[in-house]
């Protein structure tokens, strides 16, 4: 008796061959590809060989190389090798293509020769979810992350790194000298012959690599930032959170919704910090959502004074702690932020309850800066907690109420840090895991766009299945 469910036997031949349609359900997340994809205007949004040419061999329709990237980053293969081999053996890609197979270069030259079309596509997605009203809430999470390149710590080249290197090839050769001058005071014999001549080749080795160090130095010193990449020219080595650690790649930027965590808009910059990219990610999220005002919130990471007047004007309101980085503070004297302003007067309170007054406006790297200061700090009995100096003076930028007033919506909201980090990391934890250990796989600040788009467009794709599901999802899309 058997006990184990049968297989069919290899050699079985049937009557009529099994039709391909019937091995994809209803549900399956390809049906979504291939009906989101036949509704693109392929040649509008700027894909090449949308109408072939009248001679030369034939080529693949753009729709079933980019249907084929689609699939491939919403399964977690971004490879243009493992896509040819996943089009000879997977079932749903081959209904997806209908059994066309193109070889790894053709597909690796469509991701690189259509990044800005592709990136389209990831924004029309954008639009689909907002047409279904996904977005709510005229309010995005804005964070920053970094992605590792294809471009080892090691070759990349900073200031400090180049130091250090050329210090460390400095002492070995020292040593080996020290050994060598030793190994010569020694009996002859063939034991010390070979130990020479391996010294020496090590320290010859040693000045050839000092020499390729100097002309590194040289583009290095040419670079703009100061620093170089060799394999991947467009990286950048970027600290991280952890101590001492950091990454050679890129830096990413979202702005994610904060009801459904869809990522409304993102960028991908070779800047190390976030403290510029405030406004260009805020004023992409507001273009995508198509609102008039918009509720931005970010971490301390993003402050800068600037950036924040920029996005005000824009009307973007922003929520966002200022940190602390008072150095009369860390010295345990009064900071700052123990003065009171008052707006009508415009005078400084300080602990003492003096008032500073207004006396001149001077500029400061490029912000007009005003300045306040009283002569009462000279028989001031909290003088030593305050000031070394004569008198205590408090710069005031000319639009410092609208950095007041990011501070003010936080004290109001303290629940909004927690609600960010919530809303922001998570996607980027979940593409992190899709792509693996090494990130990027593509070269250049361009080609790494790419890239990214393909992966958010993946992600967005998945939380929009989850949330309103595939079949009406199709039913939109057709709609």
């Amino acid at each position: 008796m058997k006990r184990y469910i049968e297989g069919a036997s290899r050699e079985q031949g049937t009557l009529f061959p099994e039709c391909l349609e019937d091995w994809i359900g209803e549900d399956n997340p390809v049906r979504v590809i291939d009906v989101f994809v036949g509704e693109l205007d392929l040649g509008g949004l700027g894909f090449a060989r949308v109408v072939p040419k009248v001679t030369g061999r034939p080529g693949y329709h753009p729709s079933v190389l980019l249907k084929l990237y689609i699939y491939g980053y919403l399964n977690r293969v971004q490879s243009s090798r493992r896509l040819e081999r996943e089009a000879g053996r997977n079932v749903e890609m081959m209904w997806l293509t209908e059994r066309l197979a193109p070889d790894h270069k053709t597909i690796a030259d469509f991701r690189k020769d259509n990044g800005p079309a592709i990136r389209k596509v990831c924004a029309q997605f954008v639009e689909l979810c907002r047409q279904l009203g996904l977005f709510a809430q005229a309010s995005v999470a804005v964070d920053g992350s970094k992605f590792k390149a294809v471009n080892n710590r090691d070759r990349n080249f900073t200031a400090a790194k180049m130091r250090r290197r050329m210090e460390q090839i400095e002492k070995s050769v020292a040593r080996y000298l020290d050994q060598l001058d030793s190994t010569d005071r020694q009996e002859p014999s063939e034991t010390r012959a070979a130990k020479t001549t391996r010294l020496i080749e090590k320290i010859a080795k040693l000045r050839e690599e000092m020499q390729r160090l100097e002309g590194l130095e040289a583009d290095r010193l040419a670079a703009p930032d100061g620093q170089i990449s060799l394999t991947d020219p467009d990286s950048r080595s970027m600290a991280t959170s952890g101590r001492g650690s950091g990454v050679v790649g890129y830096n990413v930027q979202t702005a994610v919704d904060a009801e459904h965590h869809l990522i409304v808009a993102h960028d991908v910059t070779n800047v190390g910090s976030d403290r510029s990219q405030l406004a260009s990610i805020s004023n992409q999220a507001k273009a995508a959502l198509e609102v008039e005002r918009l509720d931005v919130v970010a971490d301390r990471g993003y402050f800068n004074g600037q950036e924040i007047l920029a996005c005000d004007r824009r009307g973007i309101t922003v929520t966002l702690p200022k940190p602390m980085t008072s150095g009369a503070k860390a010295q345990g004297r009064f900071g700052k932020q123990d003065f009171r302003y008052l707006a009508t007067e415009d005078v400084y309170v300080c602990p003492a309850d003096e008032r500073l007054g207004y006396h001149f406006t001077r500029e400061e790297k490029g912000l007009a800066l005003r300045r306040y200061w009283t002569r009462a700090c000279l028989t001031c009995a909290l003088k030593e907690q305050c000031t070394p100096s004569k008198e205590r003076r408090i710069s005031r930028w000319e639009h410092e109420h609208v950095v007041e007033a990011v501070q003010r919506r936080l004290d109001e909201n303290p629940q909004a840090m927690r609600q960010r980090r919530e809303t922001v990391e998570h996607p980027f934890g979940t593409i992190k895991s899709w792509m693996g250990a090494t990130h990027f796989l593509m070269r250049r600040l361009k080609n790494v766009r790419t890239e990214m788009a393909l992966n958010v467009l993946a992600y967005n794709l998945t939380r929009a299945m989850n949330i309103i599901g595939i079949r009406p999802l199709m039913a939109a899309i057709r709609a």
